[in-house]
């Protein structure tokens, strides 16, 4: 468990659903970064005593939690991180690329020039920002991974279907874990760069199919690396 962090609500406290969505927020960072490791047991007494709060908003920010799919109840056992695995992973996978290739046909479908021209400065923001920290180079720039997420969100930005895009981030997220656990992936033999390229360049040209390939092979890269780490 992360270590002990008190979230100030003054002295006029919020209502339960203004603590469970502060709470829900701060375990989905710990879940998703994998402070909290997958499996782990997370005790709702001393949630409550970390954040300050009563033992109903931490119940109702787990059941939250329990929806987005990163929290699993056990019966008479209480609360858990999710837990992880290779047949997991798998699925996952599969899933999120019939997911991301579809809300990026959407979104070249729809999109704009406006819409085009965020694709290309996410994608220029991100090339400017390193992989790996200069001072641990096994080490993952956590700007690069946030740039990353908003780079892939840019793609599918225009879908305009909310649901999808609900579902779609969902899957991100749970990658995301994933990625997290897998700190020593090694990138040699593989040019992510050029991946991310491959997929911008058949955005702009307006090649949906080629578009979608690569999108789809950028994540199975993605996978095959996890698993050869959790192997």
């Amino acid at each position: 468990m992360a270590n002990p962090v008190r979230i100030d609500f003054s002295t006029a406290q919020p209502p339960a659903r203004t603590l469970a969505s502060a709470i829900v927020m701060e375990l989905r960072a710990d879940i998703v970064t994998c402070r909290i490791k997958p499996g782990e047991k997370l005790n709702i007494s001393t949630i409550a005593k970390r954040f300050g709060v009563s033992l109903a908003a931490v119940r109702e920010a787990l059941s939250r939690l329990m929806a987005a799919g990163l929290v699993v109840a056990e019966d008479q056992r209480g609360f858990r991180a999710s837990p992880l695995s290779i047949p997991d992973l798998m699925d996952l996978t599969q899933t999120r690329i019939e997911i991301e290739t579809l809300a990026l046909r959407r979104s070249m479908q729809n999109g704009d020039a406006g819409w085009r021209e965020s694709v290309m400065l996410a994608w220029r923001s991100l090339q400017a920002i390193p992989r790996t920290l200069a001072h641990d180079r096994g080490a993952h720039n956590e700007a690069w991974t946030a740039m990353h997420g908003q780079f892939h969100a840019t793609l599918v930005a225009a879908c305009g279907l909310q649901w999808l895009m609900r579902f779609r981030n969902t899957l991100y997220e749970q990658s995301e874990r994933y990625r997290r656990m897998a700190v020593a992936i090694k990138s040699s033999g593989r040019d992510i760069d050029g991946e991310h390229r491959a997929i911008v360049e058949a955005v702009l040209a307006g090649d949906a199919d080629q578009a979608t390939r690569e999108m789809a092979r950028h994540i199975e890269r993605t996978t095959a690396a996890i698993a050869e780490v959790h192997r």
